[in-house]
């Protein structure tokens, strides 16, 4: 099929780079020159595994451009993946998916069908406003295309966005065209019937199973976008309040954490108590989805809720450091981890540039390292009082204490006898539960976890 997807941001790269892999013809748009010159040039602006490798594979099927209508024109599909912003209100700001929109209806040829898909997260109704706003221009410019609308939210994780593409759980399709749904099944039928060769570098999972295919009305499916990421975000902020609760009670939540998980109606993923969630997506889509609320008139304290805990987090480090250290102010304090999880260098609302942050406020000095996200905390954290080391263990040379903010594989095999060697005080707050307590005790290290 011959694909156009406006936006080359994380899901709109990551879809079409895989869908290229699969045989698809697909255009990528972005305005950004200098994104757009980096991705001509076969190389990717954001740090994923395995991304840069699949465009090189997928080369022959793959381009970019900054011209929508013409990368429309002879689409069969055209998916927007474009950015929505939060608002002051906690809304998503959908103006550059119905600019999209409008910039794909200018490029459609009279006579012809197509089918466009929203992959953005967007409010409720967001699909029915993009099929009038097509339809608007189409009349404008008395055009007699054909064009069946539908919603396609995607479910990936940073870091793990082409396992997630290619081996997904469910695909989940809106729409009122059976049309529509029948182009969507094509588009993914190699992912459906897992009929593609796995990348060498990406295996098909053992034991992994055919993924459904969910097929609803357009304004179900957005909800299950919405639903979905405040489900997961309640469930880290349990694990994260419970915790507290072990941290008062003397229990270890990585054993509580394990035996609730083994109950099959729990689950094990998404119960690891630590610093918080951040990103691009739990903060903005459970604020989205308490305005959705608010519009009419209904509240959602367990959703609210969850963010309050999060919030806490953050300062219930800070206040474990103070436990020990007494007066952080001018104290120097090492920072593992910068990026808002490990395998990414998204920067957006991280925890540990949050936790820098309060660290700043009461006058500590920060050493901070992490493997690939220092140029994105450079720029959020420009004017502050933070120096970044290129080697893990510098940035526990001199220092008061450290903290593991981000769980990257690499801060997993340090030596901590080495560590606690470099440092003024050995101290070490293990803000994502990696270390063994017992043998952070024994390498010389005062050892503080989250609920342990």
């Amino acid at each position: 099929m011959r694909v156009a997807i406006i936006g080359t941001g994380y899901v709109g790269l990551t879809t079409g780079v895989a869908l290229a892999y699969l045989g698809h013809e697909v255009v990528g748009v972005d305005k950004d020159p200098n994104k757009l010159e980096l991705l001509q040039n076969g190389k990717s602006p954001i740090h994923e595994p395995g991304l840069e490798e699949l465009m090189n594979q997928s080369w022959p099927n793959l381009k970019f451009t900054n011209d929508t209508p013409a990368s429309v024109a002879d689409a069969d599909l055209i998916m927007i993946a474009v950015g929505t912003p939060q608002k002051e209100n906690g809304e998503a700001n959908t103006f550059f998916v119905e600019e999209a929109a409008r910039e794909a209806a200018q490029g459609f040829k009279p006579h012809r069908t197509y089918t466009v898909v929203v992959k953005s997260t967007v409010p409720i109704g967001t699909s029915r406003r993009v099929a009038q706003v097509i339809q608007r221009v189409l009349a404008e410019r008395q055009t007699s295309a054909e064009v069946f609308q539908a919603s396609n939210p995607e479910f990936l994780r940073e870091g793990r966005a082409l396992y997630d593409t290619l081996y997904p759980d469910r695909i989940v399709v809106g729409s009122a065209r059976e049309e529509a749904v029948e182009t969507i099944r094509r588009l993914y039928r190699p992912i459906l019937e897992q009929t593609f060769d796995a990348p060498a570098f990406l295996p098909r999972p053992e034991g992994y199973g055919l993924p459904p295919l969910v097929t609803t009305d357009p304004t179900s499916a957005e909800m299950i976008k919405y639903a979905a990421n405040a489900f997961l975000a309640v469930k880290i902020s349990f694990i994260n309040e419970i915790a507290g609760l072990c941290d008062k009670v003397g229990a270890d939540v990585t054993e509580v954490a394990r035996g609730i998980g083994l109950d099959s109606r729990i689950g094990p993923r998404f119960l690891s108590a630590g610093l918080g969630w951040g990103g691009s997506c739990f903060p903005k889509d459970t604020a989205a989805l308490i305005a959705v609320a608010s519009e009419y008139n209904y509240s959602l304290p367990i959703v609210q809720a969850a963010r309050e805990v999060n919030t806490r987090q953050r300062l219930l480090i800070v206040e474990k450091l103070q436990s020990v250290l007494k007066v952080l102010r001018g104290r120097t304090i090492g920072v593992w981890g910068l990026a808002f999880k490990p395998n990414t260098d998204d920067v957006r609302e991280s925890p540990a540039v949050e936790l820098v942050r309060l660290l700043l406020e009461r006058g500590a000095h920060i050493r901070a390292h992490d493997p690939v996200a220092v140029p994105g905390a450079r720029q959020v954290l420009a004017t502050t009082d933070v120096d970044f080391v290129e080697n893990p263990y510098e940035a526990a040379d001199g220092a008061d204490a450290l903290i593991l903010a981000t769980e990257w594989e690499e801060y997993r095999s340090m030596n901590l006898q080495e560590l606690a060697g470099r440092m003024c005080t050995p101290v070490l707050v293990d803000a994502r539960n990696v270390f063994k307590p017992e043998e952070a005790r024994l390498a010389g290290l005062t050892y503080l976890g989250v609920g342990r």
